[in-house]
């Protein structure tokens, strides 16, 4: 695994769009997220920059464990770094929270 880090805006951007390009990469995957954000597939590279969007992605990693896992295992980095970098890009708040 890579070296923990507090991530710059930047690298969480390219976390969250890395997350998004491995759950579009499956059916499996990217049907249940479409569903979820009620985002079509002709309109997510349009979001795919926005700062918010790219929270929920990394939000919707975050629901799933198994999900969380593959991602992490797949991309060599801890599933801590993705509440690091939601962070960064702007959440204040637990998913959920208030």
């Amino acid at each position: 695994m890579k070296q923990r880090l507090p991530p710059t805006q930047k690298d969480a951007q390219s976390l969250a769009i890395q997350a998004l390009a491995f759950i579009a990469a499956d059916h499996e995957r990217s049907g249940p997220f479409l569903a979820a954000t009620g985002i079509g597939p002709d309109l997510i590279r349009a979001v795919a920059r926005e700062p918010h969007f790219l929270v929920g992605v990394l939000d919707y990693l975050s629901g799933d464990d198994a999900l969380l896992v593959a991602f992490a295992t797949e991309a060599g980095i801890n599933p801590f770094d993705i509440p690091a970098a939601c962070e960064v890009l702007g959440r204040r708040h637990p998913p959920g929270g208030r």
